[in-house]
């Protein structure tokens, strides 16, 4: 057997902790190594060339490369070995930047360390198996859940591509979050000027089927080939018959609070669209709030409307779609800002939240874009903003939510263009302004004559110490920058509320097959090079679904996502990794502890056969059934216990003959 041997300088970052020249010339004396070379930048094209010349020149059986992860670059150099004629499963990774460089300083212990995981990658190499990787035929139907901006946006560009697209979203209309605001930062351009248009076109695609008030209830299959459940929810409006003429809302004599679209501040019929330019335009009728669902009596719906489109006997729709990928953007849920008591809201009515002064200073919106008090007459004269309200504080949620300081600073700009003269006062940790244009809108803010007080502010409460407090919401904070505490007495204050996870963020992993983070985002294949993929193949995600965004990041995410569901429709098939499961059938008992541990749904049991087996298409490798299994009747291919048993062997004997004694890992 012939094994070449490959180490990477990656510039400075395995060099500067390992003495790579020596751990190539170490590995070039080992048994059946025919060549050893070390290169600045293996991953590079020069480096794959130099590892496709060698197997070809000196008839290299196996190939070692040791750089960095495998989840960055074993692709890469699988890629090269096959182009040379040899199978891609015979090379073998070490991990010589992570698990080296990047954790020990003492250079004389990396490069012995380093020694050690090329030593172990030798061994376990000379054990690989000839795999083959298999392929599958792409279903060029997509099914994209979340009709926000980053679900409307993946939605078109699939379908300006020619190809069948499903849209579902579980509120009556798309458009999601953004349409409920009023203006973008930092241009202030009307969001339902961007929006709306972006909805019709989505509603009235001849590529796009638009699935509202529906919800996906059950994913089955694998990459290109998927089957999905869909619930259609009643809405007690025949479509078909429906005009959207509007005259069933007008009619209603049962309103409600909104506390969804209107954010609490307005109000809407038992049968009612979301908004005015709702997509579609069909209403629905609120079960739990109408008077013939609830008492029997009523129906002026149904009396007035002139198509005979109301349905009181309506049932929920299934339905049964095929697809080839899936796109998950399912947007974020709002901080509630009742979970920090200490700023007053629920308790003092001049306390709003931005998503409330959102729908205020809406045209739209419950009070036309009058910027009032709660008593809906009164105009403050001085308002307090508060940024990171559930955002990077440890005892909520530690991360940034990234959108927070821009429309904070976008408030500040509608507080002094609707109530001249307002004094405003921004309540900031820091401000975070780091896309094109934020900084310059910072800076108009300043002109403008926005107060920065830079300290989180301690709390909001209506206690007055002078006459100049008195009637007035009184804000406590720290100023950092003069090391005081101040109290600013206000008419109103803002709380500027983060992002979060959506509550059924777990719910919705479990469906779709997917990962979520310690925060409940979806978790993405790689943070930088593969950020809409996930660990399913043929899912992706897009949009604050993976983590707070803004809308810019949002959009180019949605593309991002579409085009990668495109270039998989192309091709026309999908490979079907090799490195899977596999169950002996002559070992295997039947007793289905492999089904229930695998975390893919890989695996079914044959009632029939009283057997298990493995879905290849949807097992990812992981082997958690081989270590569930209790008659040890399933092989992980490319992780064989021979394979690990000499990957360890290896590695041992490398330390011994080092120095006689183990190094501390």
């Amino acid at each position: 057997m012939k094994k070449g041997v490959y180490i990477c300088h990656c510039g400075s970052n395995i060099a500067d902790t390992v003495d790579v020249e020596e751990v190539s010339k170490w590995a070039g004396d080992l048994e059946d190594v025919a060549i050893s070379r070390d290169y600045k930048f293996m991953c590079s094209s020069l480096g794959q060339e130099l590892i496709e010349k060698d197997i070809e020149e000196y008839g290299l059986d196996r190939v070692v490369v040791a750089s960095c992860s495998p989840h960055m670059h074993e692709s890469t150099f699988r890629g090269a070995c096959q182009r040379a004629g040899l199978n891609p499963y015979f090379m073998e990774m070490a991990n010589i930047r992570e698990h080296c460089s990047w954790v020990h300083k003492d250079k004389e212990a990396g490069t012995e360390k380093s020694k050690a995981l090329v030593a172990a990658a030798l061994s376990r190499v000379g054990y690989h198996e000839p795999l083959v990787i298999q392929h599958a035929p792409v279903d060029k139907n997509t099914l994209v859940v979340g009709g926000g901006i980053a679900g409307i946006q993946a939605a078109l560009e699939i379908a300006n591509a020619g190809y069948h697209v499903y849209l579902v979203e579980r509120e009556p209309s798309i458009g999601g979050h953004m349409s409920q605001l009023d203006k973008t930062f930092p241009t202030l351009d009307c969001s339902a000027c961007i929006l709306t248009p972006r909805m019709f076109e989505a509603g009235n695609h001849k590529n796009i089927t638009l699935l509202t008030y529906s919800e996906v209830e059950n994913v089955d299959g694998y990459i290109g080939n998927f089957k999905v459940r869909i619930r259609k929810r009643a809405r007690a409006v025949d479509e078909d018959a429906c005009t959207g003429c509007g005259l069933c809302i007008e009619k209603c004599p049962v309103k409600v609070v909104d506390d969804v679209y209107e954010a609490g501040l307005g109000y809407r019929k038992a049968v009612y669209r979301p908004f005015p330019q709702a997509v579609p335009k069909y209403p629905v009728i609120d079960r739990e709030n109408c008077t013939w669902y609830q008492k029997g009596k009523c129906r002026l719906c149904e009396k007035v409307c002139p198509t005979n489109a109301i349905d009181f006997e309506q049932e929920d729709e299934i339905l049964e779609v095929k697809v080839g990928n899936i796109i998950v953007a399912t947007g974020y849920d709002i901080f509630d800002a009742r979970r920090i008591p200490q700023y007053g809201y629920g308790r003092y009515p001049n306390v709003f939240t931005a998503m409330e002064f959102e729908r205020m200073t809406n045209a739209a919106g419950p009070t036309t874009g009058k910027v009032v008090l709660r008593d809906g007459v009164n105009v403050p004269k001085s308002v307090a903003i508060i940024h990171c309200v559930g955002s990077r504080d440890k005892k909520y949620n530690e991360y940034c939510s990234s959108v927070c300081c821009m429309y904070s600073l976008k408030f500040a700009h509608m507080v002094h263009d609707k109530v001249p003269g307002a004094k405003v006062y921004n309540f900031y940790i820091d401000i975070r302004t780091p896309a094109k244009g934020y900084e310059e809108f910072y800076h108009r803010l300043l002109e403008e004559g926005t107060s920065f007080i830079r300290g989180r502010a301690a709390s909001i409460s209506d206690v007055a110490l002078t006459a100049e407090e008195e009637g007035k919401l009184i804000v406590t904070a720290e100023d950092t920058l003069i090391g005081e505490q101040r109290r600013i007495p206000v008419d109103m204050a803002i709380l500027s509320t983060g992002l979060e996870a959506r509550h059924d963020s777990q719910e919705v992993a479990r469906t779709f097959s997917i990962s979520i983070d310690k925060n409940g985002f979806f978790r993405e294949r790689h943070p930088k090079l593969d950020p809409v993929a996930t660990m399913t193949g043929g899912v992706f995600i897009a949009g604050a679904a993976q983590g707070p965004r803004d809308i810019p990041s949002s959009v180019a995410q949605g593309s991002a996502a579409a085009a990668r569901v495109l270039s998989i429709i192309d091709k026309g098939e999908v490979e079907i990794e090799a490195a899977t499961a596999e169950v002996n059938d002559v070992t295997c008992v039947g007793c289905q502890m492999c089904v229930i541990s695998c975390p893919y749904e890989a695996i079914d049991y044959l009632e029939d056969r009283q057997k298990a087996k493995v879905n290849r298409a949807l097992c990812k490798g992981c082997g958690t059934c081989v270590a569930a299994c209790p008659s040890k009747s399933i092989t992980l291919h490319h992780f064989t216990d021979q394979e690990l048993m000499a990957q360890m062997t290896g590695a041992m004997n490398a330390l011994f003959e080092i120095d006689g004694t183990l190094i501390p890992a």
